[in-house]
This record gives C-alpha cells, sequence and structure tokens, in this order.
C-alpha cells in the first residue's frame, strides 16, 4: 500500500460512540407512522443514507403506488430528525477514546482527514459541534450532499475531491458497518478497515471485504506506521534489485 495522503472516517460508532441511538430513533419514528421494523433488519441498514433507509421500510410497508407514499416519507424522516436530536441533546455526544489523538497524528504528518455519514448536514454539524470538531476535517460529507449513500463509493469520492486526492492507493477509508466497509470497496480504496465500536460485531465484519478490522480508531497510527515501513521496506528491495541488476 501506498503512504496515506486521506483518512476518511465515518461518525457514528467510529468517532463518536453509539449507544443505539440511531436505531432506537429510527424504530420510535416508523412506529410513530405505521411501520413496524425489527431492529435486526435496521441494524443491517446502518451507516446508509437515514432517508433512503426510512423510504425503503415505508415503501415496503405501503408499496411502491401508494399515492401518500413521498408525504409518509417526509413525515417519517422529519420525526426521527427530531428525535435524534432529542436524544443527542439529552443524553450528549460522547467521542471515542482514542479518537482525537488519532485525528492530531495523522494531521501531524500532513495526512487529511474526512467524514462520511448517513445523517444529513443538520444533524452531522450538531454531533462534530458537540465535541468540539466543527473545524478539524478537510472536508465532512453527508449523504444529502450526494445521489447515493452507502454502498455507494459516491461520498468517499467527494471528500477524495475536497482534499485534492487523485490517487484512490493513497486513501483509506474506516467505519463501523458493513456498509462503510462496502463503499471502501467499491471506491477501490487502498485501506478498507472496520472498527468494532458500533452496533456489528467482528464476525458479521468479516463477511465483507476489508484490508483490516481494528478495535477501534485508536488502533489507526500504529497499523499506518506497519503499512509504511512495509512499502519502505519494499522501495528499498526495489531499489537494491535495480542496483543489482545495472551493475550486473
Amino acid at each position: 500500500m501506498k503512504p496515506v495522503k486521506l483518512v476518511i472516517f465515518d461518525v457514528a460508532g467510529t468517532i463518536i460512540e453509539d449507544h443505539g441511538e440511531v436505531l432506537s430513533c429510527f424504530g420510535r419514528a416508523l412506529e410513530m407512522n405505521g411501520v413496524h421494523v425489527d431492529e435486526g433488519d435496521l441494524r443491517e441498514w446502518k451507516g446508509a443514507s437515514k432517508r433512503e433507509v426510512i423510504r425503503f421500510f415505508v415503501e415496503r410497508h405501503l408499496g411502491s403506488t401508494e399515492h401518500s407514499l413521498e408525504t409518509r416519507i417526509d413525515r417519517t424522516f422529519d420525526d426521527f430528525r427530531q428525535l435524534l436530536k432529542q436524544q443527542y441533546g439529552s443524553a450528549g455526544v460522547m467521542p471515542i477514546k482514542g479518537a482525537e489523538a488519532t485525528f492530531r497524528w495523522l494531521l501531524d504528518r500532513n495526512v487529511c482527514i474526512a467524514t462520511t455519514t448517513g445523517f444529513d448536514r443538520e444533524i452531522n454539524d450538531l454531533v462534530l459541534r458537540a465535541v468540539g470538531w466543527g473545524h478539524v476535517f478537510t472536508n465532512k460529507v453527508c449523504s444529502t450532499d450526494v445521489a447515493l449513500g452507502r454502498p455507494a463509493p459516491y461520498m468517499i469520492f467527494r471528500a477524495m475531491e475536497a482534499a485534492r486526492i487523485t490517487d484512490v492507493s493513497e486513501v483509506v477509508n474506516i467505519g463501523d458497518t458493513p456498509l462503510d466497509l462496502r463503499a471502501g470497496t467499491n471506491a477501490g480504496v487502498g485501506g478498507v478497515m472496520g472498527v468494532l465500536t458500533g452496533a456489528h460485531k467482528e464476525e458479521r465484519l468479516r463477511e465483507e471485504p476489508h484490508t483490516h478490522i481494528l478495535r477501534s480508531v485508536a488502533e489507526l497510527p500504529a497499523v499506518l506506521e506497519a503499512l509504511l515501513a512495509g512499502h519502505n521496506t519494499q522501495q528499498g528491495d526495489r531499489h537494491a534489485n535495480r542496483a543489482r541488476s545495472e551493475s550486473a
């Protein structure tokens, strides 16, 4: 893997503690609008565009030709957003232990950092401001900024564009859900990394294509240092082989 120039972090469950707030608010908002969903079904949608999640379950309940479909989706999404703002406002927002130290380590080495999320802009800004990270990142990409959320790679490409990074092999995408791993794979980035601080267990994440599974983002600096050491060793071996060839 080439030296990393950009690391893209998911938000909830990756750099912000996730205590089930999002799944709870999804379930409550859907129930308020007459749609019952099992938590297990919702969990597989963790990391997706929140509006896309609501559209899927409301459409499954009503049918795609129901005349009131869009109205029900809009109302459910608004209820979800209000519930989530209340939840974060009352319970507070806590960073994942070691996340800020990881950001500093990357920035000290001139590595750009960005976020991607299934939240809309208002919720995402609320969460990041609450922990003092409003201006830490090169870009903060939301699902509402692109045509499709995860597993589409578009948010990753938007973050690359903002950082002026053109080579996907110089990018790491890191998140806590299967959809994060699929998005990284679809983007073809050099590092597709999962973390175990979210809603999914290790065995579920390992079912998806990935390069690394970490206990948390706190482990990222050590992993990147090891990758860089390996890259430098390979470069040295290539130079040595070339020198031997030229002198032969």
